[in-house]
Parts: C-alpha cells; sequence; structure tokens
C-alpha cells in the first residue's frame, strides 16, 4: 500500500515527490516512458529560478530526480497501464501488477503536436521549438518562423515580434482559427509576414542545425525555400490523459478538469503541471502545482487519519 503514488517525472511529478517525501510519506514516482518529461528535450534553460547560468533540461531534471530521491521518494522507472479510482484504496496497475494507494498525483504532463517531418525531432533544441516563451530568447535579432493558425499561434508570433528581427507565420488555410482580433494585431504588426494555404514539405539543415523551411503552396504544389533561424511550432498540446479516461472527470480538450488548486473529480486523487494546465506550459509553473497537489495529499491523508 503506497501512501502517495505519483504517475510522472516532470517538474510536477518530481516537485510532489520532495514536498511528499520531506513529510515522510515515503512516495513512489512512477516515470512512464519519458523520466523528466518534456523538458529533457530543451537543449538550454536559463528562466528557470536558481539557474542563473543556464542548464540544459536533462541536466535539470536529473538534478530535480536526484533532490526527491535523497529525501526517500522512490523512483520505479515502469508505464501505468490502467487505473480504478472508483473506490478506495485507489489502484493502479504497471501491467499485470496492481499497486495500491491512499492518494495519487496525476502528472503526467501534455505532449506538443509536431509536424510528421523528416529529421524534424532530431532538430528539436537544434532551431526547432514547440515553445516561443521557453525558446524566444535565443533568437534574439534572429529570423524566425511559426507554424500553426490558433490564437497560440497568434500570441507567440507578437512575443517573438518583440524578440527576433522578422517573424514568418505559416499556416495551411486561407483562413485562421484565431479569434479575429488576434489576427488583426499579428496582421497589423510590421515585423510579421503571414504566407497562408502553405505547409512546411521539408526541412534545411547545416551540421549546426536548421537553417530553413522548404514551404508547399497547398494550391499550387510550388515549392519555396525561406531561410530561417527557428522554427516554432505552434499546432496545439495533447494531454497525456488516455488511461484515466473514464476514472477522473476531463474537459472538451481532454485535460483532467481541477478544482480548489489541484482536486480533482475523485476525492484522495490530485492532478498538477500541464496535464491539467493548458495556460501557461511552463516548468516554474508545473512544480508550483506539484508543491500544492503533494500539500494536499498530505493534508488529505492527515484529515483521513491514514497517516496513523
Amino acid at each position: 500500500m503506497n501512501n502517495v503514488s505519483i504517475i510522472g517525472t516532470g517538474p510536477a511529478g518530481l516537485t510532489a515527490a520532495i514536498y511528499t517525501a520531506r513529510a515522510y510519506l515515503n512516495p513512489v514516482v512512477y516515470t512512464g516512458i519519458q523520466h523528466g518529461g518534456q523538458l529533457t528535450t530543451t537543449s538550454e534553460i536559463e528562466n528557470f529560478p536558481g539557474v542563473d547560468e543556464g542548464i540544459t533540461g536533462p541536466e535539470l531534471m536529473n538534478k530535480v530526480s536526484a533532490q526527491a530521491e535523497r529525501f526517500g521518494a522512490r523512483i520505479e522507472y515502469d508505464t501505468v497501464t490502467r487505473v480504478d479510482f472508483s473506490s478506495a484504496p485507489l489502484k493502479i496497475w504497471l501491467g499485470d501488477k496492481l499497486i495500491e494507494s491512499r492518494t495519487v498525483i496525476i502528472a503526467t504532463g501534455a505532449a506538443a503536436r509536431v509536424l510528421e517531418l523528416p529529421r524534424l525531432r532530431e532538430l528539436i533544441g537544434k532551431g526547432v521549438s514547440t515553445c516561443a516563451t521557453c525558446d524566444g530568447f535565443f533568437y534574439k535579432g534572429r529570423r524566425v518562423m511559426i507554424v500553426g493558425g490558433g490564437d497560440s499561434a497568434m500570441e507567440e508570433a507578437q512575443y517573438l515580434s518583440k524578440i527576433a528581427d522578422e517573424v514568418i507565420l505559416a499556416h495551411r488555410r486561407e483562413e485562421f482559427r484565431a479569434s479575429k482580433i488576434m489576427v488583426g494585431r499579428v496582421e497589423k504588426n510590421p515585423k510579421v509576414t503571414i504566407v497562408r494555404s502553405a505547409v512546411p514539405e521539408s526541412l534545411i539543415e547545416d551540421e549546426t542545425g536548421l537553417r530553413g523551411v522548404k514551404l508547399k503552396n497547398v494550391k499550387t504544389g510550388e515549392v519555396t525555400d525561406w531561410m530561417v533561424d527557428g522554427l516554432f511550432l505552434a499546432i496545439g498540446h495533447a494531454p497525456n490523459t488516455a488511461v484515466f479516461k473514464d476514472e477522473i472527470e476531463l474537459d472538451d480538450k481532454g485535460y483532467i478538469k481541477v478544482h480548489d488548486h489541484t482536486l480533482t473529480s475523485v476525492k484522495g486523487v490530485f492532478a498538477a503541471g500541464d496535464v491539467c494546465d493548458p495556460n501557461f506550459r511552463q516548468a516554474v509553473t508545473a512544480a508550483g502545482m506539484g508543491c500544492q497537489a503533494a500539500i494536499q495529499a498530505q493534508r488529505y491523508i492527515e484529515e483521513l487519519g491514514l497517516d496513523e
């Protein structure tokens, strides 16, 4: 019987592990397939408090993981394949292995949707990014491209236009999904060039990383080379909630619904980070939610007298 089972090992999950371990709750953390979460694909992080000289994503998450283990958290390199939250104790499965737990903290994150282009995944962190807020700083005075047509793409175009010298916004359709007010702001921005009815066909690279994008006009078939230093994908995220679909309340996009910070629709189950936060998607906000979930889980155990 676990006191606390934490599913996911990004900033939210590992911060929850630190706090629950320091409360002597002996948390067990199940890593899933990507120990460290999305940050493990980030080449350099300079906006995390206390990291004054920058650090790679894998290095940061290794430090946080080691910190959690130092306080007594147990890291299990396994994947949760099924859950049953219908009654106490809560039940999770690792394949055929059943684990019972007094509380569960879900911190499985969300995966950025990416284009299925050759070499794209290999170039993430080497010119390709899924987060302008995270990586825009590295493109000061450069030329960048954003792919997308929703409000997120418009927000990132505006944000990057304050950093880069030129922003190309490519969208596969003539019309945007984004709100009219957001589109209007981007259209009036002199540093943003909009390319409609265009999709990336392939990437241009050299030994140092990305150097450009080949855009194909979906109407004419014409392919044009656009030389850019960075490519930002703003085509949405998908929360990693498939395993929880019938056990917990989700919103229409699949994110876990939370109230009063990290409480879910099931007592004893808490959620933190990108799995329930489609708005900010930052390591520091995920870590903050992990702290909140840990404290709320601790209070839940205490209130029920389960810590005695």
